[in-house]
């Protein structure tokens, strides 16, 4: 865990602190890591040597499933959303990389997509591809909360503030179900909209929790330049890589909130970095092009 000042170089009562998972493995790293352990058990103790899942141009799960399957033996799969792309891989850095380290591919439009989940869609896959292991977009299902609880320990019980970044949910649903009764968990969602309170409480066992709308930039993979300075000036500052995606809007979330007295005074928060920093080089890809400053 990484203390770190105030980006304005002033004394608070406030401190904040970061867990680092995005540390815990070069490919399969943060909250995937943790997601994946507990499906991977239950892949091999079905005898299931196929992994199967979806995902987007730019997927960390897609990459982390990928990573598996080559470290751990298992085929992968990846449905991606966007028929267009099956000619862009070797211009898309996560795709290349899910492809290289052994992931067959199945694009499919946006509109067959939204049927990923129906029973129909399923079976026509299993007629394609045989037997396997499904593992749901985001990689949340209730052994991904299992590996989620595991984030937070003992050492951590002096927080009395833990702030996630949110996609899916199983990570933030995993911290709740493992926090202390003094502690509050606050998600910041990628996502724009309220949709993920419903999916929390699917998993939640606990009323610890809220979610802070109002740092999602405009919606999932929405950033501008307000957001690629904050996360260069965090960098330069605390030598910690933020990703524009999730955890670079949940620490401009935390500091926003510190300015404006969210937090009592002499609070101790922890910031869970979920890792997702193989996005930075597609983004920058985007940025480039419509000549915006990059990430460094």
């Amino acid at each position: 865990m990484l203390k770190f000042k105030d980006k304005r170089n002033v004394s608070i009562d406030t401190q904040v602190f970061i867990k680092p998972e995005y540390l815990n493995h070069p490919y399969i790293s943060g909250n995937k890591y943790r997601k994946l352990k507990y499906n991977l058990i239950e892949a091999k103790k079905t005898e299931k040597d196929t992994l199967l899942t979806f995902g987007g141009a730019y997927s960390n799960h897609i990459a982390a499933v990928a990573a598996v399957g080559r470290e751990f033996e298992f085929k992968t799969i990846g449905i991606i959303r966007g028929e267009e792309l099956a000619s862009k891989i070797d211009s898309n850095p996560t795709l290349k990389f899910a492809q290289s380290s052994g992931m067959s591919f199945k694009f499919i439009s946006r509109e067959q997509y939204r049927n990923k989940t129906t029973d129909e869609f399923i079976s026509d896959l299993k007629n394609e591809f045989g037997d396997f292991y499904l593992i749901p977009e985001g990689g949340t299902n209730t052994l991904a909360i299992k590996g989620c609880e595991e984030i937070l320990t003992e050492a951590d019980r002096e927080y009395d503030y833990i702030c996630c970044s949110v996609g899916t949910g199983g990570t933030i649903s995993g911290l709740i179900n493992s926090a202390l009764p003094h502690q509050k968990i606050i998600g910041f969602p990628a996502l724009k909209g309220d949709f993920l309170s419903e999916e929390i409480t699917k998993f939640a066992r606990n009323k610890n929790w809220e979610l802070n709308t109002n740092y999602h930039f405009g919606g999932y993979a929405k950033i501008n330049d307000e957001l690629i300075d904050f996360i260069n000036q965090f960098k330069g500052l605390h030598s910690i890589p933020l990703d524009p995606i999730y955890t670079g809007k949940m620490m401009f979330g935390i500091y926003d909130l510190i300015d404006k007295g969210y937090f009592p005074k002499h609070s101790k928060i922890l910031a869970i970095h979920t890792g997702g920093l193989q996005g930075i080089e597609g983004m920058n890809q985007r940025l480039k092009q419509q000549n915006k400053p990059l990430i460094v």
